[in-house]
This record gives structure tokens, sequence and C-alpha cells, in this order.
């Protein structure tokens, strides 16, 4: 069995966490890193990711995600954003990134660029912020993975007012909107979820041969 199997099979969402206990910033680091590697569709990365710092401001987002514990005991907490729109500048800016990493010019990008623009204003609001929120949770499986292989417990906390939160920290006039949060720390000894088995549908239900 690999590592990172183990690592999954290890995991769990932790209930109840050690506020003793705080996260190294170089695990921090290679959490990040797993972010940005993350897929995402036309190599976008349409979200950001807020590392939630400030203990006051944690406790002000407790009661508007039904007091969830995890949300002031966890060593980290972070609130995973997507983007409510992806503009033509946007776009502009990863084919310059892609341009400029690539060793290449512009130019030989300019029509993908003008493919992805298009593809873009095809959405609606509505679907704009559904892809966008994809995208996001994808980048969220990724910080999971590594949380796990470092072993480090991680909950993603979808039980939140997502309008109070991005009122709260002013998401939307940035463009942003509050997907999911993760928190980020150690397990409490005295968390009973740890010991219980892990429930999931067996491959044969979950894959189907066509």
């Amino acid at each position: 069995m690999t590592q990172l199997l183990d690592a999954l099979k290890w995991r769990y969402a932790t209930k109840k966490m050690d506020a003793s206990k705080k996260v190294a910033e170089h695990d921090i680091a290679q959490i990040q890193e797993a972010v940005k590697l993350s897929a995402t569709s036309y190599g976008l990365q349409p979200f950001k990711v807020l590392n939630i710092k400030n203990q006051e401001l944690r406790q002000k987002l407790q009661p508007l995600a039904w007091n969830q514990s995890q949300i002031t005991e966890a060593s980290h907490l972070f609130i995973f954003c997507n983007q409510l729109e992806v503009t033509d500048r946007d776009v502009e800016e990863y084919i310059e990134l892609k341009a400029k990493i690539s060793g290449i010019d512009t130019k030989a990008l300019s029509g993908y660029g003008d493919f992805v623009k298009v593809k873009m204003k095809e959405k609606s609001s509505v679907e704009m912020e559904g892809w966008t929120a994809k995208q996001t949770y994808i980048a969220l499986s990724s910080a999971l993975a590594m949380c796990a292989e470092l072993k480090i417990d991680a909950t993603p906390i979808e039980g939140f007012e997502v309008s109070a939160f991005n009122e709260k920290l002013s998401l939307n006039e940035k463009g942003l909107n509050a997907a999911v949060l993760l928190a980020v720390g150690y397990r409490d000894a005295e968390d009973g979820q740890q010991n219980a088995p892990k429930v999931r549908k067996s491959i044969a239900q979950l894959f189907e041969e066509i």
C-alpha cells in the first residue's frame, strides 16, 4: 500500500483540536505549495486562500460557523474563496505568466488566451460562480492530501453562514466568495471521533465499468 493511501486511511474530520499544539511554518508552507500545484481548469487558479491568523477575528467568525470549536482551537484556519468572475485581465495575466515561465513570446499563446476568454464569457454569473467553486474544491482536496501525508489533522467545514463571512471579511467587494473552510492542527486526545472506523462505500459500489 502506498504512503498516500496509508495517510488517507489515517486522516479523519477532526472534531476537537488541541489548541496548545501549533503546526510548524515549514509544514504550512508545504500545504500552501500543494494548493499552488493543484490542478485547475485552463490553469487559471480562480481562487484565493485566506490564512486567518488574527485570533480575535476567529472568535468573531465562530458564531457564524455554528460555534464549531475548530474555528478557534485549530492551529490555522484557512478560508478557501472562489472568484465571482474571471475577467479578460485574469486570462491575460495567466498568459503572461505562462509565457514567462515557459520562455516563449506571449504572441505564441494569444490564440489560446482568446479561446479561454470566449469560454469565460459563455458562462452566466451563476455558472461562473459554480465553476470557480469547483476549482476551489480541487485545491482543498490537495491541501487535505498534503495534511494527511504530513500527519497533520485537517477538517473541511461547510457549516458556516457564507453571506455573513463574505460581509465580515468584505469578500464580495474583492470579487470573492467564501466557499469552504479548512481547520488545520492536531487532534485533541479526547476527540472520540479519532477511533471511529472509517465508513466508505466499496470500490464495487463507487466504480462501474461500461
